[in-house]
């Protein structure tokens, strides 16, 4: 289905798509349109980018990638049988390649190439298949940048520059013909590498040694350095031109002869299908569904904890941002969990935007507003947010601790932990497990495997790594590859997918095959009922400890939270009365008839009479002591006790001072008073200037109103089919009034100029033509300079011409518009209709 005529550029091959073709491209390669081509051969040019052409490259699957590299080693242009060859080989190799693998490169084949020519990396056809250049300059070999399959340049480019005596030399030794013209000469040369029963004879007559110097060069990389004196093996490989000069010190493979060593493969293990996932395990998916609710009942426990420990006002925020490592580790400890899961249950509240700065001259972080919406939301819509905001979030915990490329520590909040390609990474793992059976848990390694073999290059082709020294006088290239991110990315994903309750036992929940497949709702529905329901209860004992078995009522949770210390978690919370709880709850402004009115109402057992003493005992010392600020002092209406407290040597460093029986000074601040008398076993309340006792709520400290951060997106957004809808048509129309034939008048100022200048005529010229186009329903096209100063040829129909105004439907913009006659710079009639 192409062309009468074969495309000569990639831009006449893009002018022969249709609309649907054209709206694919732009599809698959969004930065094109930033901003819209104005037309075929901008688009053309700009695909041609070598920015745009590394973000092509990034995207394409493993085999897509071979298939473009094998057409950079290949003549340019390829019929597709050499490119066949050049993935299956010739069939005459060692046994590494088997019939079942050159059957699967020959159907998957057809697949790779259409996903090169829909994003404009490839055209022609089939019979003249061109890889656009600047994907040419990337993946073909250079001394700088070996190729990707490990190829080296051609006879043809290793020899450039080398002298005729020096080819003639090279001749005699394989035994070919003389000749004096050197282009001849590496004819010759080539077509002797490529002959295979002829390079068979040379190769058999070849040292043993020499071979293995070509067995280390033949896979890559190609290069290999030599010693002033080579090695007699080295020296007779460079004698027949099986290893060329590069420079004075090193040496190439030519790529016919490596050919020839591979079978007439340019990757040594092509891969054609995508590594299938193995199963580790098959389980119950109700066990699945069971497991990973209760991972995120946990996860919900978890932040609502920090939430509570940052309540009025959690730790300073670096000067560079970020939390401390002390911080992290207090916090960790505060939340009983490792710190590079405290630091993710961390970084998981910021991204949901439960926690921000507070924006203060002593900046730190703190619950924000939107976090006393969320724990007013029912569990399983909790969930849905959190788990939301983690697929989102460019922010990647799993690189706290680690170093930025300057060395300098990576800390949790801080600046330098966002990666663009974490939300691309969590949601393919995600898709990956939502393929296979409910139940199944897929083996790590594999879905690693599967994962390379989608998206092998990340940043561009890199450069091979630094060649390593080898036995007999040649150096050959290690293979060292540097740390994958994305395979970082992809372990911390499966990490956190179980931390957070997106998989149970290692397989994807239900639940959580809802949230990707159909949105929140459906997700927190199926949740809902494997959620505990919040109990309006607790079990009090004798031993001053209450029971709760199971998850609290908020209004419930919040109060035991202050009136008691937690002693244990896990299926049953365990708090513990204190003296010190109990005060917390009398300076929080409750009464001790308050405290046995609560205690009675929600206690399923009888309230120990050990408690009901605790209570009492602590609220008839409470506030007997006053604390106010002188810098400070002690107020009391008993001497007795003012007495026992000077007496005290644990109160010789607050330097206290008696100004009257009932007061006492000190030069230390009230806080610091208030705590050393309450650690010295005393309750003393703070009172304000006014001598009214301070009551001492837990914090409600926020932040302003805070938005979530902005993840970070891995590139220009994908458009919508309005959006390329719009665009295809405002291409198509630009392109019309860049190519389409013009009346050419030769006499007249009036004819256009060369192709893509203005067209200039008269303004009388102008209003004519314009005029007779309106009467007759033609179409013309103009040169028009817009308000600002912008240039631009436009193809119009004029409707109406008067008041200096000529109204007309504009192809271009595929619309109606009016133009000011005054800033028409010329006009020409088309030479037929558009």
């Amino acid at each position: 289905m192409g062309t009468t005529t074969p495309p000569r550029t990639l831009a006449e091959a893009l002018r022969a798509r249709g609309d649907d073709s054209l709206a694919g491209l732009l599809r698959a390669r969004p930065d094109l349109l930033n901003p819209v081509p104005n037309d075929i051969t901008q688009l053309a040019t700009r695909a041609g980018t070598r920015a745009s052409v590394v973000r092509a490259l990034e995207h394409l699957d493993r085999f897509a990638l071979q298939t473009a590299e094998a057409l950079a080693v290949a003549p340019d242009p390829a019929p597709y049988e050499t490119l066949l060859s050049l993935l299956t080989g010739d069939g005459l190799d060692d046994g590494e390649q088997h019939d079942d693998a050159g059957a699967a490169i020959t159907a998957a084949l057809p697949g790779a190439l259409a996903t090169l020519r829909e994003q404009a990396l490839v055209w022609g056809e089939d019979d003249r298949l061109r890889l656009v250049r600047t994907a040419r300059e990337l993946l073909a070999p250079s001394p700088q940048h070996p190729s990707p399959t490990g190829l080296g340049p051609t006879v043809a480019e290793a020899t450039a520059g080398m002298s005729p005596g020096r080819l003639q030399e090279i001749l005699t030794a394989t035994g070919l013909p003389a000749t004096h013209d050197p282009v001849s000469a590496v004819a010759a040369l080539s077509a002797l590498f490529t002959d295979r029963t002829r390079m068979a004879e040379l190769l058999d007559s070849a040292p043993v040694e020499a071979l293995s110097v070509l067995d280390r060069l033949v896979w890559g990389p190609p290069y290999g350095e030599v010693t002033p004196n080579p090695t007699p093996p080295v020296k007779w490989l460079r004698d027949r031109g099986l290893l060329l000069p590069v420079s004075t010190r090193t040496v190439v493979l030519p790529r016919e002869a490596a050919l020839h060593l591979r079978a007439g493969r340019a990757h040594r293990v092509p891969e054609p299908v995508p590594p299938a996932l193995a199963a580790v395990a098959e389980r119950d998916p109700q066990a699945v569904d069971r497991a990973a609710a209760g991972q995120a009942f946990t996860a919900l426990a978890t932040v609502e904890e920090l939430l509570k420990l940052w309540n009025g006002g959690g730790p300073t925020i670096l000067r560079a941002g970020g939390l401390s490592v002390r911080e992290l580790k207090r916090t960790a400890t505060a939340l009983d969990v490792p710190e590079p899961i405290a630091a993710f249950w961390v970084e998981l509240a910021y991204g949901a935007g439960l926690l921000a700065s507070d924006g203060e001259t002593d900046e730190r972080y703190a619950p924000t507003p939107a976090s006393d919406e969320w724990l007013d939301l029912p569990a399983a819509d909790r969930w849905t947010h959190l788990a939301t905001a983690w697929l989102a979030a460019t922010r990647t915990p799993g690189l706290v601790g680690g170093q930025d490329a300057k060395g300098r520590a990576l800390s949790a909040l801080g600046p330098e932990l966002d990666r663009s390609a974490a939300p691309d990474v969590r949601r393919r793992v995600l898709a990956l497990f939502a393929g296979l059976p409910p139940g199944t848990a897929p083996d790590p390694e594999t879905l690693l495997r599967r994962l390379r073999w989608e998206r092998p290059l990340r940043g561009g082709p890199a450069p091979a790594a630094p060649a390593a020294p080898s036995p007999g006088g040649t150096t050959s290239g290690g293979g060292a590859e540097g740390t994958d991110l994305r395979s970082r990315l992809a372990l911390w994903t499966l990490n956190e997918a179980e931390l957070l309750g997106i998989t149970g036992r290692g397989a994807l929940s239900s639940q959580a095959r809802a949230l990707l497949e159909e949105g929140e709702r459906a997700a927190a529905v199926r949740l809902a009922p494997l959620l505990p329901e919040p109990l309006d209860h607790v079990l009090l004992q004798a031993d001053l400890t209450a029971v709760a078995p199971g998850p609290l009522e908020r209004p419930l949770a919040d109060m035991l939270s202050v009136l008691a210390d937690v002693e244990s978690k896990g299926g049953a919370t365990v708090y513990r009365f204190t003296p010190g709880s109990v005060r917390r709850a009398l300076d929080a402004g409750r009464a001790a008839t308050d405290l046995h009115a609560f205690l009675a109402a929600h206690s399923r057992t009888p309230v120990p009479q050990p408690l009901s003493y605790l209570i009492d005992d602590v609220a008839r010392r409470h506030g007997h002591l006053r604390i106010g600020a002188a810098s400070a002092y002690v107020r009391c209406d008993d001497e007795a006790v003012l007495n026992e407290i000077l007496a005290d040597r644990r109160s010789t460093g607050l330097r206290l001072r008696r100004l009257a029986p009932t007061v006492l000074a000190s030069q230390a601040d009230p806080g610091p008073l208030l705590e050393a008398l309450r650690d010295m076993g005393y309750a003393p309340a703070a009172e304000s200037a006014d001598g009214d006792v301070l009551i001492t709520r837990a914090g409600a400290r926020r932040t302003p109103p805070r938005t979530p951060p902005v993840p970070v997106p891995e590139g220009p957004p994908v458009p919508d089919d309005t959006l390329l809808g719009a665009a295809v048509r405002a291409i198509r129309a630009g392109d019309t009034a860049a190519t389409v034939a013009r009346k050419e008048t030769p006499d007249s100022p009036s004819s256009p100029g060369p192709s893509g200048a203005l067209p200039r005529t008269t303004p009388a010229e102008t209003l004519a033509t314009v005029q007779a186009a309106a009467m007759t329903g033609a179409t013309v096209w103009i040169g028009y300079v817009n308000a600002e100063g912008a240039a631009s040829q436009r193809v119009i129909a004029p409707v109406r011409v008067e008041g200096g105004f000529v109204t007309a439907y504009d192809h271009t913009a595929d619309e109606i518009r009016t133009y000011p006659l005054h800033r028409i710079t010329g006009v020409a009639e088309l030479a037929e209709e558009a």
